[in-house]
């Protein structure tokens, strides 16, 4: 059995897995269209795939003091590529390729912080950083679903899921400040939601071009007692209580409850097919 063959049966265990776990289904195209992700991710990344060296390598920054006197520990966990006298060291993502870029700073913290420790503490050779974007772009969604052969090799040709992170050393101990203030913030319950204007704005970078709202807050449990994420369902789903109450509780998106909607009644449909081929027979 060939690696791509592998990767079809590990990706329908997985699939069946989720499917019980979640109890609902998707439909055949979009179940393919999510292998054919796979599988063009695994033909993207192949070469790098088969140099890693150490997979989950584990880091800690232990024993750590905030500005206010408490104590923490930084932990995280990457790949690792040791080949011609470089070592290289990643960590991946399932954020878009458009959005790293544009908001590279938010990844540079905590990849530094692993550097350090992988360099620093540990003192190992690294020679570079880089963040692997594991999600697809959009148009080469677009290719695949076209099924035109030169439009798909042209979008493989383009890709390139990797983002180098500069390593700056001088900056190790405010970046690890930073993440001791989280701590504070966190200990002393100051939690400061975002503001109505910041969820309404467009993100930076991305295909979607979706808000904040919608890209972070409805993927948080939290938004149930949050008041900016109230005002904002108000707004959006003025007075239709209905609709209200759809969107207050649902956290995935219109497309993607249509594709579970659609997936499920084909179910069903196909039971009561076999159902009634039994009683035929």
């Amino acid at each position: 059995m060939n690696i791509e063959e592998r990767i079809k049966d590990y990706f329908e265990l997985n699939y069946e897995m989720m499917r019980y776990e979640a109890g609902h289904d998707i439909t055949a195209d979009i179940r393919e269209l999510a292998f054919k992700q796979v599988l063009y991710y695994w033909r993207k990344m192949q070469d790098v795939a088969e140099r890693i060296t150490e997979t989950e390598v584990k880091l800690s920054l232990p024993d750590q003091v905030s500005p206010e006197g408490r104590r923490f520990n930084i932990e995280g966990v990457v790949d690792i590529v040791r080949e011609d006298n470089e070592t290289y060291m990643y960590d991946l993502k399932t954020h878009d390729l458009d959005y790293i870029r544009h908001n590279i700073d938010l990844y540079e913290k905590q990849l530094n912080i692993y550097a350090h420790i992988w360099k620093g503490l540990r003192g190992n050779r690294l020679d570079h950083s880089c963040i692997i974007s594991t999600a697809i772009p959009a148009r080469l969604k677009d290719a695949i679903r076209s099924g035109d052969e030169n439009f798909e090799k042209a979008e493989m040709d383009k890709w390139n899921p990797l983002v180098e992170i500069k390593l700056q050393q001088e900056r190790i101990n405010l970046l690890i400040n930073d993440f001791g203030t989280v701590v504070d913030d966190i200990e002393n319950s100051r939690f400061s939601p975002s503001s109505l204007k910041q969820l309404k704005e467009k993100a930076v970078g991305g295909y979607s071009k979706e808000n904040y709202a919608t890209r972070v807050c409805r993927n948080c449990d939290a938004r149930y007692s949050c008041s900016s994420y109230r005002e904002y369902a108000a707004q959006t789903q003025g007075k239709n209580l209905y609709n209200f109450k759809q969107f207050w509780l649902d956290p995935i998106s219109d497309v993607e409850q249509e594709e579970w909607l659609e997936g499920n009644i084909n179910n069903e449909q196909l039971e009561i097919s076999a159902n009634a081929a039994d009683e035929l027979d």
